[in-house]
């Protein structure tokens, strides 16, 4: 048994990478790493059996903007064993080596299914709930906004986009590309006047609002009005939106969110990270 951490050019590693991570999650990093985007901030931590990934563990390097604070931060992702390899202690093993790398780091954090949830705490994570923040109003007939298709401008609008006003993450735009090029394909919108990219569905009458991106100061209420269809009566955030007029409630969907906090790092009690920079 072999352990190898970040070894992105290592075409032949990469692809038995990618092979795991299609058989466990159904999906593939190799289109994003020719486009560029997988960089040193992604860093597989992996055990290699017979020349093939058994078990990953990955650290995606990035911090936190809380209420104007920013917060070095490590995100885990990608957490994975093969089949034939599970319940021997690997992703512990894993786990265990990046936390001693990146014990200067005070927050480390993730996002667990419901099979896992008694596994972190034995590291020092602590669940945290985060907030569905939603808005109702009043539907308009708009035309809709073009889509944006050209990766390259998307890329370099979220480089350089503002930093969040109450929680967000920075610079993480590596990862929101991993989702316009296989989740938001369709999704992303580019509003001219207001210099604005959004990316939103609709379900019904709720838009589904994942991220609004500029280097500018906008007006939401704004740029949700220019979204808005005939028919959309109401607004769910997948993020933290800097709007007053929002509702709250508990959030319920998705993976559960586990941080280890070893510093004095205060997060508001009312935040939602992110999906467009979930790893």
């Amino acid at each position: 048994m072999e352990f190898i951490k970040g070894y992105r050019k290592n075409a032949v590693v990469r692809s038995s990478f990618n092979e795991l991570a299609m058989k466990t999650f159904g999906i593939e990093f190799e289109d994003w790493y020719q486009a560029g985007y997988w960089t040193d901030k992604y860093i597989p931590y992996s055990l290699i059996d017979n020349g093939k990934v058994i078990a990953n563990v990955s650290v995606n390097l990035l911090e936190l903007d809380i209420v104007g604070q920013v917060v070095p931060a490590i995100q885990i992702g990608t957490v994975m064993t093969d089949k034939e390899y599970r319940n021997r202690g690997f992703s512990r093993q894993l786990l265990e080596k990046v936390i001693e790398d990146y014990k200067h780091v005070e927050v480390m954090y993730l996002f667990a299914n419901d099979t896992v949830l008694d596994f972190y705490p034995k590291f020092g994570f602590a669940r945290m709930e985060e907030t569905q923040f939603s808005l109702e109003i009043q539907p308009s007939s708009n035309t809709p906004p073009p889509k944006m298709r050209d990766l390259q401008l998307i890329y370099e609008t979220v480089a350089k986009r503002r930093r969040a006003v109450h929680f967000g993450t920075s610079p993480a735009e590596e990862l929101l590309m991993f989702y316009a090029m296989k989740v938001f394909t369709e999704d992303i919108y580019y509003l001219e006047q207001e210099q604005v990219l959004a990316i939103c569905q609709y379900e019904g009458e709720t838009m589904h609002l994942y991220d609004v991106i500029s280097d500018q100061q906008f007006d939401l209420l704004h740029v949700i009005s220019q979204l808005s269809t005939d028919q959309t009566s109401k607004v769910v955030f997948h993020y933290t939106p800097d709007i007053s007029e929002a509702q709250m409630e508990k959030y319920q969907e998705g993976n559960a969110l586990f941080v280890r906090n070893t510093g004095t790092i205060r997060f508001p009690k009312n935040f939602k990270h992110p999906i467009t920079s979930q790893a």
